[in-house]
């Protein structure tokens, strides 16, 4: 079968040395240490979903989870799920960028759904995999229009209606993704075909476990968010006693 190696994170990561493999990659420190930096000078608009995001950041790119995911499309995709469902929402609260202008924000629905879709075709999913390149274009695009999204929605100046409607189609598209992953009769990432062994896994297991944290799991923060927006638009409803 053929394989693509994965660049950045290294060599696919194996049970028994799993725990070694940490990412001291010194750009990427330096990277990290400077956003930890802006929110500890209270430079953020929300410190606390700055450390949360700083934290969060540090799992996908420098714990062993980097590795694994160079194993495993489950890994890859639980890496993706969290930069954007937890990483881009945090980062929206803690930097906001209020003087910025929000674009209009069905265009910047579809962009990241378009996003979100590209990068989990076969084809470009190997490609951002198999060059550094490649890679920070598949993490930075991820990162962004999720970003942008999750501005719109948190803006003081978006009604809730549309602001559930986008988090409504965004785990709409995503579940639909997820369950094509889920059903497809072959695997399909030819990436790690020759990684998913060492895990007790078959490529096709790897991507139908993929596909059900990308149907399943990614869900849970946007119904969570649309929760609080609801909650938050009733309470402002309360009349005062």
């Amino acid at each position: 079968m053929p394989y693509f190696p994965v660049a950045y994170c290294g060599p696919a990561a194996v049970p028994e040395s799993l725990w070694l493999r940490w990412n001291t990659d010194p750009p990427l420190l330096v990277a990290l240490a400077a956003l930890a930096w802006l929110v500890a000078s209270n430079r953020s608009a929300n410190a606390r979903a700055g450390w949360g995001a700083v934290a969060l950041m540090a799992l996908v790119f420098v714990s062993p989870l980097c590795a694994l995911s160079s194993a495993l499309f489950s890994a890859r995709v639980t890496h993706h799920v969290i930069l954007i469902a937890a990483v881009a929402p945090l980062l929206a609260l803690a930097f906001p960028l209020p003087r910025l202008a929000h674009p209009p924000l069905v265009p910047v629905v579809a962009a990241h759904a378009v996003i979100i879709w590209l990068w989990h075709a076969p084809g470009p999913y190997a490609w951002g995999l198999a060059t550094v390149p490649g890679y920070w274009l598949m993490q930075i695009t991820l990162l962004g229009s999720a970003w942008l999204m999750w501005r719109s929605i948190f803006s003081p100046s978006l009604p809730t209606g549309p602001a559930l409607m986008a988090l409504v189609a965004t785990i709409g598209h995503m579940g639909l993704l997820g369950a094509l992953i889920v059903f497809a009769p072959v695997p399909l990432y030819v990436a790690h075909f020759a990684t998913t062994a060492a895990w007790g896994l078959t490529p096709l297991a790897d991507q139908q476990l993929a596909g059900l944290l990308m149907w399943v799991l990614a869900m849970i923060p946007y119904l969570a968010a649309g929760l609080s927006l609801v909650w938050s638009s009733l309470r402002v409803r309360e009349p005062a006693l």
